[in-house]
């Protein structure tokens, strides 16, 4: 497999996962242990389930892994959007924006690797 932090998608899912640290920086204290700690973890699934994917053995494997992947940012995008109706911070706009950025370039790897089989 390619080396993950040669992929597009694994950069962009990065970025998106610094981002969603900083604009969590900003939510309700009260939130610490609710959605701030929920978004957090599911922007951060994201590159990592890349990663991990990209070290296994097989397209197999890495297919997988996207797919997680995929359900990650599906994941986040909901936490995004309940944190706007909550008016938790004024520059989720932003980070929804990078968020649809790595769902394409997840869509598209997975249709490749799927094609491939």
């Amino acid at each position: 497999m390619k080396d993950h932090k040669e992929l597009d998608v694994w950069k962009k899912g990065m970025e998106f996962a610094v981002d969603i640290y900083q604009v969590t920086n900003n939510f309700p204290p009260s939130e610490l242990y609710g959605l701030t700690s929920q978004l957090r973890k599911s922007a951060v699934s994201i590159p990592s389930n890349i990663a991990e994917g990209a070290a296994r053995n097989t397209e197999k494997e890495f297919l997988q892994f996207l797919f997680i992947a995929s359900g990650s940012a599906a994941e986040a995008e909901t936490q995004i959007l309940l944190a706007r109706r909550l008016d938790f911070a004024k520059d989720l706009e932003v980070v929804l924006s990078k968020l649809v950025t790595v769902k394409k370039l997840l869509h598209g790897l997975i249709r490749h690797y799927k094609n491939k089989r």
